[in-house]
């Protein structure tokens, strides 16, 4: 069974597009490219990646669909394109001619309006994925997760999954109000879950992996073994933690779990999600 890191990023750093990268992330303002993370994917015992878009623009597509197109273990990748837009079915079908297109994603935690995915020109967008068979990766902060069974239960048929299990503060330990939404979301069959990015949401400097496990409990209790997949979130981790330490907790946590469960958390789960 082929092992799939569900989630990483690729990049030519520039200060002005990828703002987000703050004063307080000195080690990842620089480039981040395929022929870096080959080698770690190997000796971390991975086949392949998806590799999801890190700027919102379809030029940033361009370049994450050349490197697939150039690096064979790249086995899909997340996009982006303007949901919102009136084009939007148009661009959709654009993108049907690569292959390794699987799917996009809408920084929502960016967005002021912390609703933005209940509104109706975001919906129509959503509403037309399943016909072109492409996936959809939430990635939101745990203030809005109370909107996202709302925003699920409109289309049963769509897969969504939820990224960096939504970004918990597991810095300071909150939990009760993320598992209750966690608990809501989960119910809906067609939503996957991603454990992933859980280091940067921790203490950067002082983690342990003991700090990871309620949230762990909560995410597989909940998703079951079926809809959880592994993701390294590399090269953003590496605020808070090298490659073989974010594998490394998540492989622990699963380890009690069976053969066939652990291969389905680690590849198998991503595969059947993104149609590799």
């Amino acid at each position: 069974m082929a092992r799939i890191d569900s989630h990483q990023h690729f990049w030519k750093y520039d200060p002005v597009k990828y703002d987000w990268i703050d004063d307080s992330m000195p080690g990842i303002r620089r480039d981040f490219l395929p022929h870096d993370l080959e080698p770690v994917l190997k000796a971390n015992g991975f086949d392949g990646c998806i590799t999801v878009q890190s700027h919102q623009s379809e030029q940033e597509n361009d370049f994450q669909l050349a490197n697939a197109d150039r690096y064979n273990f790249i086995k899909g990748v997340v996009g982006w394109v303007d949901l919102q837009s009136p084009n939007i079915e148009a661009r959709l079908a654009h993108y049907k001619q690569f292959k390794k297109m699987k799917g996009f994603r809408h920084v929502l935690q960016g967005e002021p309006q912390r609703d933005l995915m209940l509104q109706p020109a975001f919906l129509h967008g959503i509403s037309l994925l399943k016909k072109y068979n492409y996936t959809y990766d939430i990635l939101i902060f745990p203030d809005q997760l109370k909107y996202i069974a709302k925003f699920v239960a409109q289309f049963p048929d769509q897969l969504f999954v939820i990224d960096h299990i939504a970004k918990p503060n597991i810095k300071q330990a909150e939990i009760v109000e993320w598992e209750k939404d966690i608990k809501s979301v989960a119910q809906f069959e067609n939503v996957f879950c991603k454990v992933s990015g859980m280091v940067t949401e921790a203490d950067w400097q002082n983690w342990k992996p003991a700090d990871f496990n309620p949230y762990l409990d909560v995410i597989a209790d909940n998703f079951g073994r079926d809809r959880i997949m592994f993701g390294s979130d590399w090269p953003v981790c590496k605020i808070a933690a090298e490659y073989e330490q974010v594998a490394g907790i998540v492989a622990a946590y699963f380890s009690a779990f069976s053969q066939t469960e652990q291969e389905n958390i680690f590849g198998a789960n991503a595969a059947r999600f993104y149609n590799i």
